[in-house]
């Protein structure tokens, strides 16, 4: 490995080096996802076991050179690439930034073992057999990468060996957008009062190199400027592998604007824009938004709300993007409860899912909350110590994404949006009575006055209410442990129309419950006095399916084995509209109403009523 001519072969983009991370660290690492359903793909790579060996009969070429000339943020590279001993296990890798620097690797203050080898992870690979069905006769093939702007150049990788014992056999030319810095896949999200909202991207720019800020206005009017925050984090913020390791890649910069004494339900356009230290300027493109209606606001409304969507390696992800773009002026708002993109410490991928959203991110608010692909991580405060987070511990869904909250690690908050009062919680950190966060969830739910919201909706990742998947039926419990024993009395008394949640990889509607009993008998049609909370599982949004159990619980009044989201029409303050709907053809497979008068919030439900006395 101490051939210069091998290293001068491949670009700078691989160098020879000692990195400190262990072998046996980075084999637990990579091997705990192996044959995990839904694992994130790049897992699958053992990198740190690469070894060059390029050969002079192999070649592999990228094209174009200069990506996004005309100002586009995406673009499909052409990838020709031969070699003189195909295998179906040969495959393409993308790098980026194209120039590997050996400063990059992440050093294990007591690692003992200095072996040479790659310690970043490609951002994205596909096999070399992928649509040309006679490369192991011709060892010539081409293939296509849809690549995105990261801020970063990418070179093209020919691998052999497959992706457990990956040999380097040839590196292409590295290729660039014109602007790799540029303002990025905008993401709205609402403020902390309902006349305001923010508005999230992604740059290249230091605030040492530019000042960034936000241009925006009503429609047609003339145009003001807003400040914008800048964040960003380190390699030392994550809290362990992939993510502080071969998942590592630099995240940019995150900057954030606040849009305030906005009109109501009015639409309003903005562009991101960069002042640069020489006087010049670079801008976004141009977007828009409709603002929030007034609190109480009697106009039409209209809600979508999924969990466990993902990118595009996962199964459902694309189709629910896709149906929900296609209806997207029929959207007013979204909430994504948890499991956002999967990226599991492969920090590339969160500029790969904001990517993805962004036609639905940057025309309608984009809430979300934590789940446990976002935050857990052992001896990291999250309330269960598992690894699920790969080691993100909820600092890139915090920095990427903004959300009302109080203190953003404590991920959540109350939000209204016209006739809904929304309360977010956080199953990540303890919602027992007595801990900080029941008392938010009180506080939430008693402060709607349901005069103006009369539509109160509870929402969190894991299912603290009811389900009858097949896990939680082998427990018994049909929920997780200590969820509704914790919460439904709180649920019942300030009468939550609907409780949501993901984490459980389908679709489920219960009857109106309380204490595992149903209170209503009706099934499509709720009018006057509804007498309980409707729990609904809305977990299909993209990841790999989770199997019910085969007990049949009386409570399930709807069950789907499928991808698909739910829609929520609020029509006026006495009629709402539930919409369960397919990923894959936009029907609606499940649905009911809600018809009732004011007084009827008001009435006395079990466990709900006030006390009463018989004085005059």
């Amino acid at each position: 490995m101490k051939n210069h001519l091998m290293v001068g072969l491949i670009l700078g983009l691989l160098v020879n080096f000692h990195c400190a991370a262990t072998f046996a660290h980075l084999n637990s690492v990579v091997g705990s996802a192996a044959g995990a359903i839904g694992e994130q793909p790049l897992s699958k790579i053992a990198i740190h076991k690469a070894k060059f060996a390029l050969q002079d009969s192999a070649s592999i070429k990228a094209t174009p050179f200069v990506l996004g000339i005309r100002g586009e943020d995406t673009e499909w590279v052409d990838v020709n690439f031969e070699i003189e001993e195909p295998s179906n296990d040969d495959w393409i890798g993308v790098f980026s930034p194209a120039k590997f620097n050996a400063s990059s690797c992440y050093v294990e203050n007591d690692s003992k073992d200095q072996a040479p080898y790659i310690c970043s992870s490609p951002i994205k690979y596909k096999f070399a057999n992928f649509s040309n069905s006679y490369y192991t006769k011709t060892g010539k093939a081409s293939l296509k990468f849809q690549l995105i702007n990261q801020r970063a150049d990418f070179s093209f990788a020919l691998f052999a060996g497959g992706l457990s014992n990956p040999k380097l056999v040839a590196v292409s030319n590295s290729i660039a957008f014109a602007n790799p810095k540029a303002p990025l896949y905008p993401r709205l999200a609402q403020g902390k009062s309902w006349d305001e909202m923010t508005v999230t991207w992604t740059s290249g720019y230091n605030i040492d190199e530019a000042i960034p800020f936000l241009e925006w206005g009503l429609k047609g009017h003339q145009q003001k400027r807003s400040p914008a925050g800048t964040l960003t984090f380190e390699r030392n913020a994550m809290c362990g592998s992939p993510a502080r390791t071969v998942g590592w890649r630099d995240p940019g910069f995150v900057h954030t604007s606040f849009l305030k004494d906005l009109w109501p339900n009015t639409v309003y356009t903005y562009k991101m824009g960069h002042l640069l230290t020489n006087g010049s300027y670079i801008w976004s493109k141009m977007y828009s938004f409709r603002s929030s209606p007034y609190p109480g606001q009697d106009s039409l409304q209209r809600v979508i709300i999924f969990a466990t969507w993902g990118s595009n390696y996962q199964p459902g992800s694309l189709n629910t993007t896709d149906q929900l773009i296609r209806d997207l002026k029929n959207i007013d708002i979204v909430f994504h409860i948890g499991d956002i993109t999967y990226s599991n410490g492969y920090i590339s991928q969160w500029d790969q899912f904001t990517a993805q959203v962004e036609p639905i991110a940057s025309t309608v608010p984009y809430m979300i909350a934590s789940g446990n692909h976002e935050r857990d991580w052992p001896g990291s405060g999250s309330f269960y110590d598992t690894p699920d987070s790969g080691g993100e511990c909820g600092v890139p869904a915090e920095t990427m994404f903004y959300v009302p909250a109080e203190n953003r690690a404590k991920f959540w908050y109350s939000t209204n949006y016209g006739m809904f009062h929304f309360c977010i919680a956080d199953t990540e950190h303890d919602w027992r009575e007595g801990s900080e966060q029941y008392r938010f969830i009180e506080h939430c739910l008693a402060s709607a006055d349901r005069r103006k919201q009369p539509w109160l909706i509870f929402a969190a990742h894991r299912v603290l209410g009811y389900s009858s998947d097949k896990w939680y039926g082998l427990e018994g419990s049909f929920e997780e442990p200590m969820g509704r024993e914790s919460l439904q009395k709180l649920w019942q008394k300030y009468k939550v129309d609907i409780a949501f949640f993901g984490h459980v990889h389908n679709y489920e509607r219960t009857c109106p419950i309380y204490q595992n009993q149903c209170v209503n008998s009706e099934r499509s049609h709720y009018s006057g006095i509804v007498n309980g909370t409707i729990h609904v599982v809305v977990g299909g949004g993209g990841s790999h399916l989770s199997e019910f159990s085969p007990v049949k619980t009386s409570w399930s009044l709807y069950r789907d084995y499928d991808f698909g989201f739910v829609k929520l029409t609020a029509f006026n303050h006495s009629s709402l509209l539930f919409e369960y709907k397919k990923s894959s053809d936009g029907n609606v497979y499940d649905s009911f109403t809600i018809s009732r008068d004011y007084k009827d919030v008001l009435a006395c439900v079990h466990d709900g009523c006030e006390e009463t006395t018989l004085a005059t």
